[in-house]
């Protein structure tokens, strides 16, 4: 049964009293190194013994982390999630309720009024750095159709000021998939290309920027964003490939027949190569900490922005409420600090930047609308209990899809699929992203259908209490955020 006490995620204003822009120099003493990859699923790690996936480096860390084994993605898609992880709130909030991109009438973007991570922790005295893909600012064709900094489709250069949200060194872009031929932009509108696999090149330019903070008094908070093994799944160097070139691909049981194919198998050798890669870029920058006796004085956190289906359920990429798409990795090292093991808390996207700023003792503002899993992370007491649900969501956010709503007089914010994540359960209510596709209402018993093959399709007037209870709870969490999803569509 589910609980309707579901921890601090019955409402909002539980966390510390601060105001938003507080400068506390007075504990500074805890480097922070966040590292994410884009579309990295859960169990595309060695130590997870899920995917053929190759992660020695990674499979140490772990050894030596806090592994969350029940780490998701709230809203299964890059910008939706990022903005989460920058300001700690939902994406139907922060007005992120698909990707920033070309082709709608609304300019999505993470807003410079919002209080976001950066700004707390440069506030509190932080250096702050951000390298690798953003994708929250908005597309500059949405504006011109030739931008000086050479921005194309997706993509934007964000200027230094507020957009940059609170990060002082910037080598960034905003979302280009040309793994092998990146471009990035420091702070003028002039393109760098360094002409090497983007995942090599910002590791390249993470440990230049931690070997020139290392011995400076101030601490140092550096976000590296990776954005392979993200499509294009064939841009990944030859030297990762040769590992998988050869390997039978053991396919998930909820991968069908008509998607084991020759080609999906390339495309799997091609996305484990490409986490291989992540892998090895990964285990410089651990290996610097180590070799720099950093690991004592220095959180790091490694994570992902959604996963990716490859093919289970007959699907690729993300966006859907699947295992392979919303089940992230999230492993937390600081040595003699936190106590290796492994985590059950249900964290959700929003949870990211609460935690990691009572992590760094610092105070978490008001406008945070996720759970500090802090208590539970250094076995502290806890105030309340952790939560026993999370909110998933998903709404319609291709061009076509917004226009046929729009055209019916209806909005597409109304549509898309919301539910709810337990440790054992999803719940999930679809409208679809059309306006013709017909309502439908899942459960799943994740522990004993772990491939989630067996859904039970729920009818309308269904009065058990499990379902009632799971109904009271999403109207819950639609009702805190103002969400307008239709519950009475047509079945």
């Amino acid at each position: 049964m589910l609980k309707s006490a579901a921890g601090k995620r019955s409402g909002w204003g539980t966390h510390w009293q601060c105001s938003e822009r507080r400068c506390i120099a007075d504990k500074m003493k805890t480097n922070l190194i966040y590292i994410f990859a884009d579309q990295w699923r859960y169990h595309a790690m060695g130590c997870v013994h899920g995917d053929q996936a190759v992660t020695p480096n990674m499979d140490a860390f772990a050894e030596e982390s806090l592994c969350f084994e029940n780490a998701y993605s709230t809203f299964p898609l890059c910008t939706p999630h990022r903005g989460s992880l920058m300001t700690g709130k939902y994406p139907f909030s922060i007005g992120l309720w698909t990707n920033c991109k070309i082709g709608l009438e609304e300019k999505l973007m993470l807003k410079p009024q919002e209080t976001c991570i950066g700004n707390v922790l440069k506030d509190a005295g932080y250096r702050t750095a951000y390298i690798g893909k953003w994708h929250l600012d908005a597309a500059e064709q949405n504006f011109t159709g030739r931008p000086e900094s050479g921005a194309v489709d997706w993509d934007a250069y964000t200027p230094p000021g507020e957009r940059r949200q609170g990060f002082d060194y910037w080598l960034s872009y905003g979302a280009c998939d040309d793994h092998l031929n990146p471009h990035y932009w420091a702070d003028s509108p002039e393109q760098i290309c360094p002409g090497k696999w983007s995942a090599e090149y910002e590791t390249d330019k993470a440990l230049e920027y931690l070997d020139s903070h290392r011995s400076v008094d101030e601490p140092f908070a550096l976000f590296v964003s990776y954005n392979p093994p993200h499509l294009p799944y064939e841009l990944v160097p030859e030297r990762y490939y040769d590992k998988f070139r050869d390997l039978e691909i053991a396919w998930r049981p909820n991968v069908p027949d008509e998607k084991r194919t020759p080609e999906m198998e390339v495309i799997a050798r091609q996305y484990f190569a490409a986490v291989y890669g992540i892998d090895e870029q990964f285990g410089r920058i651990v290996r610097y900490l180590r070799e720099n006796h950093m690991e004592e004085d220095t959180l790091v956190v490694l994570s992902a922005d959604h996963g990716e289906m490859l093919g289970s359920h007959g699907l690729m990429s993300k966006n859907v409420w699947y295992e392979e798409s919303i089940h992230i990795p999230l492993l937390m090292r600081q040595r003699d600090r936190i106590q290796p093991g492994r985590s059950q808390v249900l964290f959700a996207s929003p949870d990211h930047m609460p935690t990691l700023l009572e992590l760094l003792d610092l105070p978490v503002p008001e406008t945070c609308q996720g759970v500090s899993h802090r208590a539970s992370i250094l076995g502290e007491p806890q105030a309340e209990p952790e939560p026993e649900d999370m909110f998933l969501c998903s709404y319609p956010g291709m061009p076509e899809s917004v226009s046929a709503f729009a055209g019916l007089g209806q909005t597409h914010k109304a549509h898309g699929w919301r539910g709810i994540k337990t440790r054992e359960k999803t719940y999930v209510i679809t409208n679809g992203y059309m306006p013709e596709d017909k309502q439908v209402e899942y459960l799943y018993e994740d522990k004993s259908d772990s491939w989630q093959i067996h859904p039970r399709i729920v009818e309308r007037d269904c009065q058990d209490a499990e379902i009632l209870e799971f109904r009271k709870r999403l109207k819950e969490y639609l009702a805190m955020l103002g969400d307008p999803f239709l519950w009475e569509k047509n079945r």
